[in-house]
């Protein structure tokens, strides 16, 4: 009988250390942007239409230690200028047509002051791979009319292009590059709570 009972309780201990909630994007109130300089007096924003990927927590309002998968679509980049993103899929920057996903795999996720969260990954870009560590603003749960479960978020953080190999640099004669080295990345992140979790 004590037998029985230990075991129950460390099936029910195994379940619950491993137990999770998932999410889903929800694409149509979620975008990932970029913003970077331009002729070092301006910016050009631009997102990438094309993602996907999964989420996990431990609750549905405790993301730290979340797990992340994300795929972006490289062809998918739109700055509102075709000329200048057929440049962007090029080999002078993603090479779209050899290399074409962006991918980001979380490492960790630890909870900060308040609703903030410090989240550091593997960003993969062409045939590259760093550690990025990312600021994430926790906006909090809500249920919608449906009866849905959603979760909010806004990530942003930076990365120098030319150590993803974006290596296309052309200098102004004034001083300054006409593309600055440092990109700015801004997502923000709807998810849906899988119904199945």
């Amino acid at each position: 009988m004590k037998t029985l009972r230990f075991l129950t309780l460390f099936a029910l201990l195994g379940f619950t250390s491993f137990a999770q909630v998932n999410w889903n994007f929800d694409k149509s109130h979620s975008n990932v942007m970029f913003n970077v300089t331009h002729m070092v007096i301006s910016e050009v924003t631009g997102f990438f239409k094309g993602y996907d990927g999964k989420v996990s927590s431990k609750a549905d309002n405790d993301f730290t230690d979340a797990k992340i998968d994300f795929t972006i679509d490289a062809k998918s980049i739109f700055t509102d200028n075709d000329k200048r993103d057929d440049h962007l899929r090029s080999d002078d920057f993603f090479n779209t047509e050899k290399f074409p996903t962006i991918t980001f795999k979380s490492k960790s996720m630890k909870k900060g002051t308040g609703n903030s969260y410090k989240l550091t990954g593997d960003l993969t870009i062409r045939d590259i791979t760093k550690t990025v560590t990312l600021d994430v603003t926790f906006n909090g749960n809500i249920k919608d009319g449906w009866g849905n479960e959603r979760a909010s978020f806004k990530i942003k953080g930076s990365v120098n292009r030319f150590d993803y190999n974006l290596k296309w640099n052309s200098l102004l004669e004034a001083g300054g590059a006409v593309v600055g080295k440092d990109v700015e990345i801004v997502a923000n992140v709807q998810l849906i709570k899988d119904k199945k979790s």
